[in-house]
């Protein structure tokens, strides 16, 4: 079997699916010949029957090395635009959950597979969050502490309802690299006391515009030998701030799909969020600035680009764009 990539790009003032072979684009729908692959959303929506158009796509297109375009001369927009939903997995990873219990003078609570709890997640809106490969991020003006945190993202290709662990990879269409930001100085309301169940500000904490950086394409799931075994990491300004493993999960993937799914539908292109490890700036007293550029990666999958805005806010000069 070829291997690519599954992605979105802008072409002629649209956004087109396409595919990725030796580091060249082609045009999906004109490879299957099949309209309803012109978007990555349409080919998820039927995904057990486009999965093999698009590996016998793959095949023509390796066969052709001249073919396509160049991934350099291509502008890419985030792989799925948008999902019904994405969900985040919250303090997955025990190291994770050690570093921000000493950041906040908390006591390590037991471990919460060993409690019998289940996976945690909140939401965040597709269209206000996410942000392409290489696309500038500004950091809200409300926070002086916009914090990172590298994430394997399962992409849902058949509709889940109530699936077991042991099925649950089988929803499962394929993965993409995330960058869950975080605003952590507006994610408490004082002086509302901890004890109120108004304390907890998720919506400034987590939901605003480019706070959810995805891409830069997905990677099959049959390309994927093991989702529970992939290096993971991100780096700022080229140092190494994150650096794990998947393995190292609370809840693996299966069991966060499995759960979500004993909730609500999930649907194809939702986007389940599985956690981030160890090295985020609240566990160093260490924040993201103006200027700087963040490499999100994972081994398999790709590395995910983000540079943070700085100076003039385009908006602010030419009214357009977000706030």
């Amino acid at each position: 079997m070829v291997e690519y990539k599954l992605l979105s790009y802008a072409s002629e003032g649209r956004v087109r699916a396409g595919i990725l072979v030796n580091e060249r684009i082609h045009d999906l729908a004109q490879l299957t010949a099949n309209e309803a692959d012109s978007s990555v959303l349409g080919v998820l929506e039927d995904w057990t029957a486009a999965r093999a158009r698009i590996e016998q796509a793959a095949a023509r297109a390796a066969q052709s090395p001249a073919a396509g375009q160049p991934l350099a001369a291509v502008r890419l927009t985030a792989p799925i635009l948008y999902p019904s939903a994405i969900y985040c997995a919250g303090a997955n990873y025990t190291d994770h959950v050690l570093e921000m219990a000493k950041a906040s003078g908390r006591e390590l609570g037991p471990d919460p597979k060993a409690a019998a709890l289940r996976p945690w997640h909140f939401l965040k809106p597709a269209r206000a969050v996410i942000a392409a490969d290489n696309e500038t991020v500004w950091l809200p003006r409300a926070s002086k502490t916009v914090d990172w945190e590298v994430e394997l993202a399962a992409v849902i290709g058949r509709t889940a309802r109530d699936v077991s662990v042991d099925q649950a990879l089988d929803y499962v269409a394929g993965y993409t690299v995330a960058n869950d930001l975080s605003a952590r100085d507006l994610s408490r309301r004082p002086p509302i006391p901890e004890t109120s169940p108004f304390f907890f500000d998720w919506v400034a904490h987590k939901v605003f515009d480019g706070s959810c950086p995805l891409g830069p394409w997905i990677t099959p799931a049959q390309q994927i030998k093991d989702p529970q075994n992939l290096n993971l990491g991100l780096r700022i300004n080229g140092v190494m701030k994150q650096e794990s493993n998947t393995g190292q999960m609370i809840f693996n993937i299966a069991e966060q799909i499995s759960h979500l799914s004993s909730l609500r539908t999930l649907h194809p292109g939702d986007l389940v969020l599985t956690g981030t490890p160890s090295g985020v700036g609240a566990g160093r007293g260490e924040f993201l600035k103006p200027g700087d550029r963040v490499e999100a990666w994972v081994e398999g999958i790709g590395t995910l680009h983000t540079p943070i805005g700085e100076g003039v806010r385009p908006q602010e000069t030419s009214g357009r764009g977000n706030p």
